[in-house]
């Protein structure tokens, strides 16, 4: 199945994949020698350690290459968000309270529910998709059931609502 997602969080996986296949894995292969070069290695600490790494670092690699081949970029600024899509940021009036929330829809992988970007996949999300401005929703959640109406439907950029983007030292295995 392909995952949506947007060309800043495409290049967040090639950029990961790559540090951890260019830079992490030759450093740690590197420790693992070291530490071998040092003697037994059913007591040796630093060969145990640079081994399990490694094993890490593989199963790393080998989710993001499978994220990459299934992903689907989506540049959500081409749509016109007159129904909500793929980054659409959706304001959501309350029926029960009156209070506004406001989400954007996202891939899995950019989703952070705490700073309501939520994930396609979400039930919210799942409600809100292809609906307009006025248009009415109900979601069943763990405790209840909210209806919202759709009040607006905008674009912002994905990134710029991230308040978590990985870095470089976030890929490192430690």
């Amino acid at each position: 199945m392909k995952e949506p997602m947007s060309l800043e969080g495409y290049d967040k996986l090639i950029e990961e994949f790559k540090y951890l296949l260019e830079v992490e894995k030759p450093k740690v292969a590197h420790e693992k020698l070291v530490a071998a070069a040092l003697g037994d290695r059913s007591e040796n600490a630093d060969y145990q350690a640079a081994k399990e790494k490694l094993r890490f670092i593989d199963k790393r690699l080998f989710y993001l290459n499978t994220m990459i081949q299934n992903s689907q970029i989506i540049d959500p600024s081409l749509h016109l968000h007159e129904s909500v899509a793929f980054g659409s940021t959706v304001t959501l009036v309350d029926f029960a309270t009156d209070n506004k929330e406001v989400y954007t829809l996202c891939g899995v992988l950019e989703s952070e529910p705490e700073n309501r970007l939520i994930s396609i996949h979400a039930p919210l999300a799942k409600a809100m998709l292809g609906k307009r401005v006025g248009d009415e929703i109900r979601v069943q959640l763990p405790n209840q059931t909210k209806e919202y109406e759709i009040e607006k439907i905008e674009y912002k950029n994905i990134f710029s609502l991230k308040k978590s983007i990985r870095t470089k030292s976030d890929f490192s295995f430690h």
